[in-house]
């Protein structure tokens, strides 16, 4: 069973208990719908996604409210609660769903939602088919601090039972409203204390939990965008680069999976000293598909860097993207990338593997608490928030990678990596860096060629690197 169907199985078990749960936790629904009172108007067309039982909607007094969620029993319910409000069963990440809409809305609610959502950036690209051009999005979730919190109180039956949805916080739901074409508000942190405790709840969230720094420590987050409506966007040539060793079995996948997402487009495979078949079934495939535009090249030293100097030096376009030959990022996220950087999202675009859920075997448990570590200290070293430094799939114009080339002389040789060169590179030039969060496969084909105890103190060292020449800038 699929997570998103046991999520709706789990909806449909709980919609008799919502009332009972939003009882035994009063203060804390009490103080998160006053907030959401704040944050819009009465009397103005609302609609909320993944309604439950339309509570929270009928507490902001829409002029119209319309609630949508795809469990049956939760929308039964909200329809008897509520009989003037309109109710809908569908999933929202269906592409239809929005599409037999005629209103436009002035508040669009997604509270609790976004973590149960495969694609948050395809929902919220989906989402501007029923804005105007001053629609809020009013986005709550809970922060990801209090994950740990919320499973105890769960196993003690002090909160409603829930499935494992994607570890958010706040600056990554405002990298999706940015990629999806959203312009970032305000955000806030409430609810340090969400008990009352003999009244110390109020007197510690009111004083306390809004002072600064400390307010991030807040259960409750909340985020208000718009949508920008208005977006001039050009076509733009593209090389995907390679790099491949030891990877025959992945060769023509990476090739049919692949979508054609411009016109003009280019692949070129950098092969580095393959022990199986790999050279010889690129050549296959360059035979095999003669309308699309392939090119083999034989990289000169090793690693995967100089795969990547390889492979982007002989590129023709003008978008330069990385996609790792094991296919662990799936080849149909690539026009996200695309995407974002015509659109001008970001100068350079680096893909995420650390928000949404990943297959069991995608990432061994050590390596994801390592990048996890990675991803905070480069954010302070880069000052550019960065979460993924080692995801292989990195996009830029050819001709800021070209200005990488020209200040290449202040970081010298020093990356193996193939990532830090781009990453440095891109930091000492200013150019934007943003993350795309994507999906993390298991390898299907071969083994990888990661230590995670070698490249681990790499790693270390280029912590030390950076440390120097970003910090010191010596």
């Amino acid at each position: 069973m699929s997570r998103k169907n046991k999520i709706k199985e789990l909806s449909n078990q709980l919609a008799d208990q919502r009332d009972f749960w939003i009882k035994k936790n009063a203060f804390f629904y009490r103080n998160d719908t006053n907030y959401m009172k704040f944050l819009s108007v009465s009397n103005a067309k609302i609609m909320e996604l993944g309604c439950g039982t339309g509570d929270l909607l009928n507490s902001l007094s829409p002029s119209y409210g319309l609630g949508i969620d795809f469990s049956d029993k939760m929308i039964e319910i909200a329809k008897n609660k509520y009989p003037d409000l309109d109710f809908i069963i569908g999933d929202v990440e269906d592409d239809s769903i929005f599409n037999d809409l005629s209103q436009k809305f002035d508040y669009i609610i997604l509270s609790d939602l976004i973590g149960s959502i495969e694609d948050i950036q395809g929902l919220l690209k989906k989402l501007k088919q029923v804005c105007h051009e001053d629609t809020k999005l009013i986005i709550a979730y809970y922060s990801w601090r209090w994950r740990p919190i919320l499973k105890i109180g769960e196993k003690f039956g002090q909160k409603m039972p829930s499935m494992t949805d994607n570890w958010l916080s706040t600056d990554d739901t405002i990298n999706f409203l940015e990629l999806a074409d959203y312009e970032f508000i305000k955000r806030e942190w409430r609810q340090i204390l969400p008990k009352k405790i003999f009244g110390l709840g109020n007197l510690v969230n009111n004083f306390i939990g809004t002072l600064p720094f400390i307010r991030r420590l807040s259960l409750r987050n909340y985020i208000v965008a718009k949508p920008i409506l208005k977006k001039v966007r050009k076509s733009l040539s593209t090389s995907i680069l390679i790099p491949c060793r030891n990877e025959e079995g992945n060769i023509e996948n990476a090739v049919k999976r692949i979508p054609k997402f411009c016109k003009d487009m280019e692949i070129i495979f950098v092969e580095g000293g393959s022990s199986d078949n790999t050279v010889e079934m690129i050549a296959q495939i360059i035979k095999k598909y003669p309308k699309l535009d392939i090119k083999f090249y034989k990289q000169d030293g090793k690693g995967k860097g100089d795969a990547v100097r390889k492979g982007f030096s002989m590129a023709s376009g003008e978008v330069l993207m990385i996609l790792d030959a094991d296919l662990t990022v799936p080849p149909e996220d690539l026009p996200k990338f695309y995407e974002a950087i015509v659109a001008g999202k970001g100068d350079f675009i680096n893909g995420s593997r650390l928000v949404y859920p990943m297959h069991n075997q995608a990432m061994r448990f050590l390596n994801f608490w390592a990048n996890r570590t990675f991803s905070v200290i480069f954010t302070w070293l880069l000052n550019q928030r960065i979460t993924d430094t080692l995801c292989g799939t990195k996009v830029l114009k050819k001709k800021h990678y070209e200005k990488i080339l020209e200040n290449k002389s202040y970081f010298g040789d020093f990356d193996p990596f193939g990532d830090f060169d781009l990453i440095f590179g891109a930091a000492k030039l200013n150019l934007k860096i943003i993350d795309l969060p994507i999906r993390y496969d298991e390898r299907k084909y071969g083994e990888t060629q990661i230590s995670r105890f070698s490249h681990g103190f790499m790693l270390l060292k280029m912590v030390l690197f950076a440390f120097k020449k970003l910090k010191f800038h010596k």
